[in-house]
């Protein structure tokens, strides 16, 4: 019998109250089973939840300078366990064990940033206009936080997300995604490690949909830090609303690359394969549609096919593997009616499509062109390695096109034209800008946040990564 992974609670691992578990399988061995995790009632979220109150009243008293110490120790112990985590996130994930090294990185990155930035992320004092008011700006915890995170970035986004939390003196109910438990259960154990105080951080495994309400409609729940699809973010936040629960949502995205004539032909295109099919396209921040002015469209189509076909898919452990399966058998057949759907309303499927390997869910990086604004393609995310081509009259018209779609995440531009590079950044509709960059390159100093329906609520990172978190209150002294 495989092992099943168990609840984190109140600093134990805990069997749930319920009987049934689920299985976690290898995306690159279909039918394999990792482990198991605890199917979790919610009975199970209702425990959780109550000991983070609980834990709420000594924790938001705890000096910051002892939280940061326990985050930092958190950190080492990341550290340290990179290469085994790694592993662990490549086999339930699918991703290269070289992106899944860089996941840990990029989470250490940013971990160190918030430890770095709550130190100075104080009060500050107000004018004192009458000559014997002292007046200042105070921050307060919000109490039990709910973090859902994603299958795709599964450590490093909870990480992005739960540590902001529990250095401005929150507790935590996390729910880790039903493709990635292990790498959750991992993380549980690592703040374990670091001296976490019990029930400061709790982990309880099961599927959204028999879990997620109950998490979402506690109103000793104050806030919800949620990454993943629109249409559940769309949900969340309705539940939410009621309880007026505070909401941080990071959705969907359908991020467009625009190709100038005047480009570096060669850094655009490494930076559409870094982009499209890094993590096999399966990253919010992912170049999913390229617009191409006609001078270079031929020549840039041409030389991206090229790259296409020398990608090696494959094995995820393999170090000489550019891109592994995607992440389960659902995810597998969305994406392979997408590429069936874009046929068939008339784009034109130059390479790639659904891989012969039968072994696991693999598909091919896969390009079309001629595609239209009215192509399903065109507007639908389809959150695998598809790329969209279409080919547009200048500048004005790449704008006109990228904003045409109800996302706004992430976006780029490749040319040497500084005013062309500066009127995209005023005018494109997205939360990030990128020139000369790929689309999903981000930085823990700035916001990491999108436009319409990629999101709602303060962005992740920057200094709203901490305020989220944090309630205000002015305070006013008199003289005696």
């Amino acid at each position: 019998m495989s092992e099943v992974l168990l609840n984190y609670i109140k600093g134990v691992c805990r069997e749930g109250a319920g009987a049934d578990t689920f299985a976690n399988e290898n995306p690159s061995k279909r039918g394999s089973e990792l482990n198991r995790a605890q199917a979790s009632t919610e009975a199970d979220v209702e425990a959780a939840i109550t000991v983070a109150s609980a834990a709420f009243k000594t924790w938001s008293r705890t000096p910051v300078a002892h939280r940061q110490a326990i985050v930092e120790s958190f950190l080492g112990a990341l550290a340290a366990g990179r290469d085994e985590l790694a592993q662990i996130v490549s086999m339930e994930n699918g991703k290269t064990i070289r992106e899944s090294r860089g996941e840990v990185d990029s989470a250490l990155l940013e971990g160190r940033h918030h430890l770095r930035q709550v130190t100075v992320f104080a009060g500050e004092s107000a004018p004192d206009p009458d000559g014997d008011v002292t007046a200042w700006e105070q921050y307060h915890p919000l109490g039990v936080v709910g973090v859902i995170s994603p299958w795709n970035y599964p450590m490093n986004v909870m990480c992005r997300k739960t540590l902001p939390a529990l250095l401005t003196g929150n507790t935590v109910v996390f729910k880790p995604a039903s493709y990635t438990p292990w790498s959750a259960a991992f993380m549980a154990g690592l703040f374990d490690e670091a001296g976490v105080p019990a029930g400061v951080f709790n982990c309880v495994f099961g599927r959204g949909s028999s879990i997620g309400n109950r998490l979402i409609g506690d109103p000793r729940v104050r806030a919800i830090s949620f990454t993943g699809s629109t249409e559940v973010g769309r949900r969340i936040q309705s539940m939410a609303a009621a309880g007026f629960t505070r909401t941080q949502l990071e959705l969907g995205g359908k991020n467009a690359l625009i190709v100038l004539a005047d480009a570096d032909m060669d850094a655009a295109i490494e930076a559409t394969i870094k982009a499209g099919f890094g993590c096999a396209g399966q990253w919010c921040t992912s170049t999913s549609r390229v617009l191409l002015v006609p001078e270079i469209a031929e020549a840039y189509t041409e030389k991206l096919l090229a790259r296409c076909a020398a990608m090696q898919v494959g094995d995820p452990l393999d170090e000489a593997t550019d891109m592994g399966p995607v992440a389960g058998a659902s995810q597998f057949n969305a994406i392979a009616a997408s590429i069936e759907k874009a046929v068939s309303e008339g784009a034109n499927l130059r390479c790639g499509g659904i891989s012969d390997n039968d072994g696991g869910y693999y598909v091919l990086p896969t390009v079309f062109d001629g595609v239209t604004r009215e192509m399903s393609i065109f507007r639908e995310e389809i959150f695998g390695p598809v790329l969209a081509l279409s080919t547009v009259k200048d500048l004005d018209e790449a704008l006109q096109w990228a904003n045409d779609c109800d996302y706004g995440l992430s976006s780029a531009i490749f040319t040497r034209d500084m005013p062309a590079a500066l009127r995209y950044v005023r005018e494109i509709e997205a939360g990030m800008a990128h020139v000369n960059i790929h689309s999903g390159f981000k930085t823990p100093e700035l916001p990491f946040g999108g436009w319409k329906d990629s999101g709602f609520g303060p962005p992740e990172n920057g200094l709203t990564g901490l305020e989220f978190f944090l309630e205000r209150k002015a305070v006013y002294i008199g003289a005696t």
